[in-house]
């Protein structure tokens, strides 16, 4: 029988046909059973509020508990829902310190620092939650979401690093922060769909200096969060922007900001550019390295805390299905685990799987992005989230 029900009443194990009032625009990828609370949280948080289900394929609480058992092997999926919403918080919060760079107002550091803290404490249970949230980005607000992923990268890293968690505190801000002075840019130059011409990169590079200009205003901050944010920029063989530092003075932490900065830029897709594959982008870092640009040492370090096969980007199995890497094997990083969700060969949703790629036959082909198959990240989430 089927029933309409508000998504307060849902429960694990009742098995959803389709969606009937709603305050958003949320597509159903598929009919199919609750399988966690998070698929629940996450209905709710998208504005559904009544949804059918067919009581008659309503699983038993035998059948709930191997869901629930089943969920808690996958926590990535299961931390996302809450990491969109540290990650959709941060963009409100950025959103607002550049409106604020851009009257001459003064920052108000409150909110940033509160932000920044629920990114640091989500990352060191676990990180690898937001490392896939970054993956799903929107092209059109590269300003405000290359800024927050920065800060979300440099945390990864500087929890890779051991770092002690002051300075993590520190180095996240200054990532946070690092490029308030683009909204001094005119819009025909920072969005420019082309290569810009020497007078117009000239201009470009300014924003460093109005990032620092605006930022060393605003009261709290500290001197670290300052330096990464006035460094991102520089190279070790002096020829960056905007003061040409050479490679003794840039300390440990602008050599890690710059590199988070570069890899952001090459993964994220922009209005006018696809973004590039984690391997592609790796590849053009290390050749950044070997040209004396970035610190080959801390490229190399950065590669290994964000893994062969980052968690949360996709791969091509041999088995010509895609899937999501959920986990890696330390003592495999070319096999890690992941979760297959997607038939390239017939180009349409599957079943998914659970696989362990250090103990199966199967083995990735290539790390490829969303986009090739013509599917939307946002969409393989949700369908991974309603699978549990």
């Amino acid at each position: 029988m089927i029933v309409e029900i508000h998504t307060s009443e849902l429960i694990i194990g009742h098995y959803v046909v389709d969606i009937v009032k709603q305050q958003g625009k949320f597509d159903l990828t598929h009919e199919g059973h609750i399988k966690s609370v998070a698929v629940i949280q996450n209905l709710i948080a998208k504005g559904v509020e009544t949804v059918l289900i067919d009581k008659s394929k309503t699983k038993t609480a035998d059948n709930n508990q191997a869901a629930v058992k089943s969920s808690e092997q996958s926590p990535v999926i299961l931390e996302i829902s809450k990491a969109k919403e540290i990650f959709n918080e941060s963009k409100a919060i950025q959103k607002k310190v550049f409106a604020d760079a851009q009257s001459g107002r003064n920052l108000d550091l409150d909110p940033v620092i509160d932000v920044t803290n629920k990114t640091i404490d989500a990352i060191f249970k676990n990180s690898d939650a937001l490392a896939c949230v970054i993956n799903i980005r929107n092209k059109d607000e590269y300003l405000l979401e290359h800024s927050v992923s920065v800060s979300v990268l440099m945390t990864i890293f500087s929890r890779f690093l051991q770092l002690d968690k002051q300075i993590v505190q520190q180095l996240a801000i200054g990532a946070f922060l690092h490029d308030v002075g683009k909204i001094m840019v005119p819009d025909e130059i920072l969005n420019k769909p082309s290569k810009l011409t020497d007078e117009e990169f000239n201009v470009m590079k300014t924003h460093v200096n109005h990032s620092i200009n605006i930022i060393k205003d605003t009261p709290g901050l500290s001197e670290l969060s300052i330096e990464v944010a006035a460094l991102h920029h520089e190279k070790l063989d002096g020829n960056g922007y905007p003061f040409n530092v050479l490679a003794k003075d840039i300390s440990k932490y602008g050599r890690m900001i710059a590199i988070c900065d570069i890899f952001d830029a090459l993964t994220a897709h922009r209005c006018y550019k696809k973004g590039y594959s984690h391997i592609k982008s790796f590849a053009i870092l290390r050749g950044l390295a070997q040209k004396n640009q970035l610190d080959t040492r801390l490229v190399d370090l950065f590669i290994k805390c964000m893994g062969v096969y980052p968690v949360g980007s996709l791969v091509e199995l041999s088995s010509h299905k895609l899937a999501i890497v959920e986990a890696r094997n330390q003592d495999d990083p070319t096999n890690p685990k992941v979760r297959s969700f997607y038939s390239a060969e017939f180009n349409h949703y599957v079943m998914t799987e659970d696989i362990d790629l250090s103990k199966d036959n199967a083995f990735i082909v290539k790390g490829v992005r969303a986009d090739d198959f013509d599917l939307d990240m946002n969409k393989i989430i949700e369908f991974l989230l309603m699978e549990g």
